[in-house]
């Protein structure tokens, strides 16, 4: 086994360990004899939801297995109101990135769009370029390609949820205003925060 491998397999345990201490501090925290306000257990639960998405995070990639935990996004939200069957789903993806490159962005718009003027206007043609390409490109490519186009993948999330079946064209002109959190099946968020936390539950392994 080569030693990266091996790394990577050590970095699964020490976020399962991660996982265990945060088990047992939110149980400490919610057992003691204190308020139910107490910020102790807010923080813990904090904590074990960080951890719990690290591991599932890191336990996904190397292995491509997830575990059977929820951790809810927003607590304030309230827990799942949809049916037990819908009839239908909705797909809701947010990808943010930062333009890195604008030169670079311009120079893979104009080789897919010759008509552009090389250069652009005043702001570069930024505005145009990312018209080109997201018009050329799936978003899915875009993401794994985005480095070569002149972009810095931001955070991301996913949200599917339960929804009544549409008409054609019947949510275009408002397409995002339906989207409810009680509503919400599943979801996967990857951002930067995640990884902060990772590494430091493998500095205190």
């Amino acid at each position: 086994m080569s030693d990266a491998a091996q790394l990577t397999i050590a970095e699964v345990r020490a976020a399962a360990e991660a996982v265990k201490a945060a088990i047992d501090r939110h149980l400490q925290a919610v057992s003691a004899p204190a308020a139910a306000d107490d910020p102790a257990v807010v923080t813990a639960y904090e904590e074990l939801a960080a951890a719990a998405i690290a591991y599932d995070q890191i336990l996904y990639e190397v292995y491509d297995e997830v575990t059977p935990f929820e951790v809810p996004g927003d607590e304030s939200a309230g827990g799942y109101a949809g049916p037990d069957q819908p009839e239908a789903i909705s797909v809701l993806i947010r990808r943010d990135y930062l333009i890195a490159d604008a030169k670079r962005l311009r120079t893979q718009a104009e080789r897919v769009d010759s008509t552009l003027t090389p250069g652009g206007g005043k702001d570069g043609g930024v505005n145009a370029a990312i018209g080109v390409l997201f018009g050329e490109y799936e978003p899915d490519e875009i993401a794994a390609r985005c480095e070569e186009f002149g972009l810095e993948e931001g955070d991301s999330t996913l949200w599917v949820a339960a929804t009544e079946p549409s008409d054609p064209g019947e949510w275009l002109p408002e397409p995002f205003d339906g989207a409810d959190p009680q509503l919400l099946i599943c979801r996967f968020d990857v951002s930067e925060v995640y990884d902060d936390d990772l590494e430091s539950f493998e500095g205190e392994g």
